[in-house]
């Protein structure tokens, strides 16, 4: 699996990773066979080098199945999570971590996030992640679902080089970051983390225009189409992504994206078949 420096950190991560939002496919974790297969599909995940890991306290019991799927391997792994904004206060920050490593089971965060922009002041969520890791909770931290103006304004705060990473929508058919977040992140040397790649419920069909030219690039590569999507959504050395996979086979398949290598004419064929469209007004988020 590629590896990559992760934003300003000194550490290469996984260019392909794993979500944990609604990992299980009943949304519901009751059925054990459910929790049993997403626990399965993180362990293979990890097998395969996809070992940057995202989750959020947002996900509930995703935490709990993640801490299970890296016992006994968690120095593998880059582990992610994310306070929720009505949480983001400086005390709040701070206890709602604390909640995360207890249910993650774990000493220590890879990167803690703000899942999105909310009332608390940004002083005040930044002020308790650089005391999280000065406390060695957190390794870094990053946002989530911020658009430039909100990147200016944790750049004033906390200047250069704290921000390791933002984690925002994109997908082939939703790719607005790329007018304005991708071109600044890159400028900061902040990562960027795609959630969502495949969207939401509606990947590219194989009979629709886009679809047919996926699966042709792909059959050119011995691959599936989706992984050819997840590369096209890395093609730039700033972009990772976290696909999310609910059974081994699934992980097995956003693993084939890592190693690779599409040519200049099938990137340039993806774009043209999926443009970009105008910038909107507002950064899409889920």
């Amino acid at each position: 699996m590629e590896q990559r420096q992760f934003g300003s950190m000194k550490r290469s991560v996984a260019v392909i990773g794993q979500g944990t939002w609604k990992i299980d496919s009943s949304d519901s974790f009751a059925d054990l066979s459910v929790r049993a297969s997403a626990i399965a599909a993180l362990r293979r995940g990890i097998d395969l080098g996809m070992t940057h890991i995202d989750t959020a306290e947002m996900y509930g019991i995703a935490e709990d199945v993640t801490a299970e799927a890296i016992a006994l391997r968690r120095d593998e792994v880059f582990l992610v999570s994310k306070v929720l904004p009505g949480n983001a206060s400086r005390k709040g920050t701070i206890s709602a971590c604390e909640k995360s490593l207890a249910r993650l089971k774990t000493d220590r965060l890879d990167s803690y996030l703000l899942h999105w922009r909310g009332q608390h002041p940004l002083p005040e969520t930044i002020a308790a992640f650089e005391q999280l890791q000065d406390e060695g909770k957190i390794l870094s931290w990053g946002v989530s679902n911020f658009d430039v103006p909100d990147l200016e304004a944790v750049y004033k705060i906390a200047g250069e080089g704290r921000l390791v990473c933002n984690q925002v929508l994109y997908h082939l058919q939703e790719r607005a970051i790329e007018h304005a977040v991708i071109p600044w992140c890159e400028k900061h040397a902040v990562a960027v983390v795609a959630y969502s790649p495949f969207g939401h419920d509606d990947f590219p069909r194989p009979h629709t225009a886009g679809g047919r030219v996926l699966q042709e690039i792909a059959t050119e590569h011995d691959t599936t189409a989706r992984a050819v999507a997840l590369r096209f959504l890395v093609r730039q050395k700033s972009l990772f992504t976290i696909p999310k996979a609910s059974n081994p086979e699934h992980s097995a398949d956003n693993a084939l994206a890592g190693e690779l290598n599409l040519t200049a004419a099938e990137l340039a064929r993806i774009d043209e078949a999926f443009p970009r469209g105008p910038r909107p007004r507002s950064l899409p988020m889920l």
